[in-house]
């Protein structure tokens, strides 16, 4: 009997007798991270790590959740269960799975490049590694923090030398911290942020997670100028009623997707910024490689060509199919675009 099935409520565990980010109310919900496809409401109850539980709790409501330190050892019908650090968003967590001498992990969604708003990634030896692969094709390879925040900051100097604002449009939970937190360690200048955005920040910053400081933008005096500002919003922001705030902006779309030639132009922006809070290429197989795993099972994203890949590497692979969406509100380009 393998250790983790899939059902119509979504991955479930029979020897522990849980689902892990179930699509479907269960009794039992082990909860990799926060964004709304993996964390859905409806269950009994939720197990995660105890430092997402801020973000959980504005995605769940009133529903008990459980929350865990990393590495603690938790015991569900046979089999020993934990929580290790994924690198995605705060508190997310890949989950490991032990019965007897079998190990599987659930990746969730995972990067392994540094950033200074959530946990840092932890490699964690299995036998059957669950990835995801949304961005599993050769052409996603993410350049260095510092050279995007370069690139982002001087857009925004260029912006303000010219009298406009700028207005950068990201994922709200998780991108939009991370921007905020690497803006932090490079300038104090304050940053002016969506609603849906400062919702969330409190969260961070019950996490003693350094952030840049933040304006919401309601809270400006109304006719206050917004020239040489920089403001932060979800992609639904952008041709909303809300954007007339600024004027006329330059806009910018921070996304994984923006290293794919003419997505930022279908989608209108100014200007596009690559960076992704999903593992690139080279990431994705080293991850692999060094869990030791002798079958990997892929979710969401590139799953068949990535477990086309492995199998012709002498893996065992294959995709499985979950309904996790990969980078919400950013939808995947043709990869005839490439």
């Amino acid at each position: 009997m393998d250790l983790i099935t899939l059902t119509p409520e979504g991955l479930f565990c029979p020897r522990g007798g849980f689902h892990i980010d179930p699509w479907r109310p269960v009794g039992r919900a082990l909860i990799t991270h926060g964004h709304s496809d993996h964390a859905r409401p409806g269950s009994h109850a939720y197990h995660a790590a105890r430092s997402g539980l801020g973000i959980l709790r504005k995605r769940l409501g009133a529903a008990p959740i459980h929350g865990h330190g990393f590495g603690e050892r938790l015991s569900f019908g046979e089999v020993t269960v934990s929580f290790h650090p994924a690198g995605h968003v705060l508190g997310s967590a890949q989950i490991r799975v032990e019965h007897g001498r079998e190990v599987w992990v659930v990746s969730g969604d995972y990067k392994r490049d540094p950033d200074p708003s959530c946990e840092a990634f932890e490699v964690v030896p299995c036998d059957t590694f669950i990835t995801e692969a949304t961005f599993a094709l050769p052409i996603y390879r993410w350049d260095p923090i510092d050279r995007v925040m370069a690139e982002l900051l001087a857009w925004w100097d260029a912006n303000a030398a010219a009298g406009r604002a700028s207005v950068l449009f990201c994922y709200a939970l998780g991108k939009a911290q991370r921007v905020l937190a690497e803006i932090g360690r490079r300038t104090g200048r304050e940053v002016l942020v969506h609603g849906a955005i400062e919702a969330l920040l409190e969260a961070y910053r019950a996490e003693h997670v350094p952030l840049a400081p933040t304006r919401p933008v309601a809270a400006l005096a109304k006719g206050a100028s917004v020239a040489g500002a920089l403001a932060i919003a979800p992609p639904s922001a952008f041709g909303s009623p809300w954007l007339r705030r600024f004027g006329d902006p330059a806009t910018a779309f921070a996304s994984g997707w923006m290293r794919v030639r003419g997505h930022r132009r279908r989608r209108g922006f100014d200007q596009g910024f690559v960076l992704s809070d999903h593992v690139d290429w080279p990431g994705l197989l080293k991850t692999i490689r060094e869990t030791g795993a002798r079958r990997v099972l892929a979710t969401h994203g590139y799953s068949e060509s990535l477990a086309r890949y492995l199998c012709e590497t002498g893996l065992v692979a294959a995709p499985f199919e979950t309904r996790f969406e990969g980078e919400e509100e950013e939808p995947a380009p043709d990869p005839a675009d490439a």
